[in-house]
């Protein structure tokens, strides 16, 4: 700043510019101003360049102008400023040592100057192949609900119905479900949004492939809050064979109607649900990519809990959560969050259990009538809303549920990015901590097994043509 303010004076008081130097001048030619300082060098003016920060999002660095341009709609400029200030400033280069190479600019087209550099026909063929790749329109989604009409469900289509990106949104539900799933497509057609809503029910013990054509053809994403709860005497053997058949059912018709669909998973258990989907739709010949395990709400859920613990604002707070979605493969990676990273060490185990047991704690305050079902179709919603964006063409960073090669375990939850076609990259864990190496073991011995679980019923059963 301080420079800046220098060399604005120092450019008020420089003479005038001469077409010949001072020297080629006759004495009564050179204006009397210029006489004084003809002998002295031009000032140097230091252009500062603009200041950068990571991201946490993505690990990259940018300045503020390319942040805000890509968070542009999805916050406001305070929340932008705000979380600017949560992000860390890059280390200025040693003197001698090769500068890092800038990554690209959120949102931005590559530079006229490379694009020039390039051949012509290169060039052409570089936008044809790109356009190819134009992601559909925002605003033009449609996305269905399969268990809308459920304590989830319900929520969870009132929060979808809100998106700008949907224009069409299908509420699915069984004739025994708590209303019929035409009443909730009615009640929400009434809000003031431009998404068109419709009601589809199925009879209990029909198969989902022969009712479902009009409901799922052309379906976006596809968010699937079914199954059962886990009831009393109910092993979680007893509890995955009876939602994975549930799964399926929905699974195979989305197979056949929408297979380019991206499906949101949030059926229990899911560290072996989703493994056997994502293989049934792989030994279809379909992207096992395209199943994915929704383990928002263990985000929310940490973010929450921090926020509770150093008085800080959870939108500003980014914790990832990786390993699965029960118990012990639930695993806060609290040393990558600037906020949380400042709590005690002493203090991360109890906070740590309370993530894990955060399910426990809601059903408990419910007294035992009833689970996370709000919290859970928030959660479910951010996803949704996350893959939409990305699916138009926006990249967002949300921690999921899916096939992996991060560890040595075929699924696992990490950081993913969605873009167009759904997930397009899944980050590595990034460090981790002592305590948090150890948790990862534990997390994963658990995670195992339940993984295990789902492939033996993938490789015993598959899809419908």
């Amino acid at each position: 700043f301080w420079l800046k303010c220098l060399a604005r004076i120092v450019t008020a008081i420089s003479p005038p510019v001469l077409s010949a130097h001072p020297s080629e001048l006759h004495s009564d030619q050179v204006p009397s101003s210029h006489r004084r300082f003809s002998q002295r060098p031009a000032p140097l003016l230091v252009i500062m360049a603009p200041e950068k920060r990571v991201d946490p999002e993505d690990g990259q660095a940018y300045t503020y102008d390319e942040l805000a341009a890509y968070y542009k709609g999805k916050y406001k400029k305070k929340a932008i400023e705000a979380y600017w200030e949560t992000c860390t400033a890059t280390k200025k280069s040693k003197k001698g040592k090769k500068a890092e190479p800038e990554p690209k600019a959120k949102g931005k087209a590559k530079s006229k100057a490379k694009a020039k550099a390039k051949a012509e026909p290169k060039a052409k063929a570089k936008a044809k192949a790109k356009a190819k790749k134009e992601p559909k329109p925002a605003g033009n989604f449609k996305v269905c609900v399969c268990g809308g009409a459920g304590g989830i469900g319900q929520p969870l289509s009132l929060l979808m119905s809100m998106d700008p990106n949907v224009k069409e949104l299908c509420i699915f539900d069984l004739n025994v479900a708590m209303v019929p799933p035409a009443g909730v497509a009615a009640d929400l057609s009434h809000l003031e949004r431009k998404a068109s809503v419709t009601g589809y029910v199925m009879e209990v013990g029909k198969k989902p492939i022969d009712f479902l054509e009009e409901c799922l053809t052309g379906c976006d994403l596809v968010l699937v809050p079914a199954g059962m709860p886990r009831k009393p005497g109910m092993t979680r053997d007893d509890l995955f064979k009876t939602n994975a058949d549930i799964a399926k059912g929905i699974v195979e018709a989305c197979a056949k109607f929408c297979p380019k669909a991206v499906l949101g998973m949030i059926v229990n258990p899911v560290n072996s649900v989703v493994p056997a989907m994502a293989e049934l739709y792989k030994k279809k010949g379909l992207d096992p990519m395209k199943i994915v395990g929704i383990t928002t709400l263990d985000v929310v859920r940490a973010n929450k809990f921090v926020g509770g613990i150093t008085g800080k604002n959870p939108n500003y707070i980014s914790v990832p959560v990786i390993g699965g979605h029960a118990g012990t493969t639930i695993m806060p990676v609290f040393s990558q969050d600037k906020v949380a990273a400042t709590i005690d060490a002493e203090k991360i185990p109890d906070l740590d259990k309370r993530v894990q047991d955060a399910g426990t704690e809601v059903v408990n305050a419910k007294d035992g009538k009833g689970s996370a079902t709000l919290s859970m179709a928030y959660a479910g919603a951010r996803l949704g809303k996350a893959v939409l964006a990305g699916l138009a063409g926006k990249r967002r960073v949300e921690c999921a549920y899916c096939k992996s090669d991060v560890t040595d375990l075929p699924y696992f939850a990490q950081k993913v990015a969605f873009g167009e076609g759904g997930i397009t990259k899944v980050f590595p864990l990034g460090d981790l901590n002592e305590y948090e190496k150890k948790r990862l073991e534990e997390a994963k011995t658990q995670l195992k097994t339940e993984i295990e679980t789902g492939l033996k019923y993938a490789e015993s059963n598959e899809l419908a043509a």
